[in-house]
């Protein structure tokens, strides 16, 4: 076993030391100049395009409105990676693994536009009503390379099906055993039950649940992160220096730490806003909206949400109560749980506990989804479907038990394996995504609700979901406005 973990360890070091980080930031930032800065300059109309609702006057038709989409992809975004990933960063990494994390979402919110908007160019519709696609979809019918899609289906369906939520499941019984003493066997049937109540209800159930829980419980932690860090207002100003000092300390490029610490904050950030990686297009993909720019912008918005907002939160926690320094020997969301237990006692454990089973289990049901979508793109086997979700309930619990190392070390091999695949279709794709980015804003510079025209884009092809009659069902409910 021992033999095992040491090559997964040597694989996951040398994909992320010397592939993933040279990457990432540099396609990002290709991106991020290609759309002169849209993250930047269209923050304020993110807000409003989350509000929009379903286009439709009939009510047999099962569309997911543009936030349902948005809490499906937040609800896996929002989870482990930032209550124990940012730990793991910043004990790992130090304090400067933090504002590379910030860094890879600020640019890589562009990869995350561009990925989600190809995912809705290229949606497929589902005989309920319901729309499906991803990485898979654009990069069979927008490249022509079916092996391409199918090894991606296979990578996301193994790593976020079962690897990212063994990953989830090892967190919440990391966290019941420090708080409560919980045996990790009684925590993994617990879940593996619920889980099956959610997973074999279809998309509909899954949506139902992550629209009330995610806002749920992301206003729930951060409003207790804030009253923390506001309570060390004081330790604020030297915890955002220390930041900035080791990020770009001289200490950690003489000593060999620098990359290191680099790799910390990008590994992590990753696991946590998905921003390039592939998984949140799987979501994106499911909304019914009049242009496939508006669900690019809303998962961007996912990106900021996710990092700048949540997992700043934990590292503000841990930073400003000093547990990183005065702790030895805890990791991951243990020494997330410390921090919020130094500010507010004993209460801060049990609390985190809490936080963690909801962030967490929102993130295996929004996880599995990601894995059906791209089961149902290789197989339209209703046994197949089934074997996934056994397989699901069955890692849920194997992750109650498992190495912390080890499922992390699984998730991070699979993540950027992911990602490079991604990468390299969203590269190949680019004209085309750029060419439907400024139909939008073109349409939106006149003072236009955008609707989406396939016949405009003269080099698309095999795209199905946007016909004359998706385009006449939103130029009527413009004009009834």
């Amino acid at each position: 076993m021992e033999v095992i973990i040491s090559a997964i360890d040597f694989v996951s070091n040398a994909l992320w030391s010397y592939i993933l980080i040279y990457t990432l930031i540099p396609v990002g930032l290709y991106f991020t100049f290609k759309l002169r800065f849209a993250q930047f300059t269209y923050f304020k109309h993110m807000f409003k395009l989350i509000t929009e609702g379903v286009v439709t006057t009939d009510k047999n038709q099962n569309h997911v409105s543009s936030f349902g989409a948005f809490t499906i992809s937040s609800a896996s975004r929002v989870g482990t990676g930032n209550l124990a990933g940012v730990a793991i960063a910043i004990f790992m990494g130090g304090a400067g693994a933090v504002f590379w994390m910030w860094l890879l979402a600020i640019i890589g919110a562009a990869s995350s536009m561009i990925e989600n908007t190809l995912a809705q160019v290229y949606k497929k519709k589902n005989e309920d009503g319901t729309y499906r696609g991803g990485p898979a979809y654009y990069m069979k019918q927008g490249l022509g390379l079916n092996w391409m899609g199918t090894t991606f289906s296979i990578l996301i369906t193994i790593s976020f099906g079962l690897i990212f939520n063994s990953v989830q499941a090892n967190t919440i019984a990391r966290a019941f055993e420090g708080a409560f003493e919980v045996n990790p066997i009684i925590i993994g049937i617990v879940l593996s039950v619920l889980t099956s109540v959610i997973i074999f209800g279809g998309l509909k159930r899954i949506v139902s649940f992550t629209q009330v829980i995610f806002p749920a419980m992301a206003g729930i932690y951060l409003i207790a992160a804030f009253f923390v860090i506001i309570t060390n207002i004081t330790e604020l100003p030297s915890v955002m220096n220390h930041i900035i000092k080791e990020a770009f300390g001289m200490e950690q490029a003489a000593t060999g730490a620098f990359a290191f610490m680099v790799m910390q904050g990008i590994k992590r950030g990753l696991f946590s806003n998905e921003a390039g990686m592939g998984s949140t297009p799987n979501a994106g993909a499911t909304a019914e909206v009049s242009h496939p720019v508006k669900q690019g912008f809303i998962q961007t918005l996912g990106v900021f949400v996710d990092t700048l907002l949540i997992s700043s939160a934990t590292a503000f926690v841990i930073l400003v109560t000093n547990v990183h320094k005065t702790t030895e020997g805890l990791n991951g969301i243990q020494l997330t749980q410390m921090a919020m237990n130094n500010a507010l006692g004993e209460a801060g454990t049990i609390f985190i506990a809490v936080i963690v089973l909801l962030f967490s289990f929102s993130s295996i049901i929004g996880n599995y989804y990601y894995g059906e979508s791209n089961i149902e793109y290789m197989t339209k086997s209703k046994l197949a479907l089934n074997t996934f979700r056994a397989a699901v309930i069955l890692m849920v619990f194997f992750g109650t038990t498992a190495s912390l190392k080890l499922v992390w070390n699984l998730a991070d091999i699979f993540m950027g394996l992911m990602a490079l695949l991604n990468i390299t279709a969203l590269i190949m794709l680019r004209k085309i995504a750029f060419e439907v980015y400024y139909d939008y804003i073109n349409q939106l510079k006149k003072g236009l609700n955008p609707i989406f025209h396939k016949k405009t884009i003269k080099s698309l092809k095999d795209v199905d979901s946007w016909d004359d009659e998706h385009t006449k069902l939103h130029s009527q409910h413009n004009n009834s406005k």
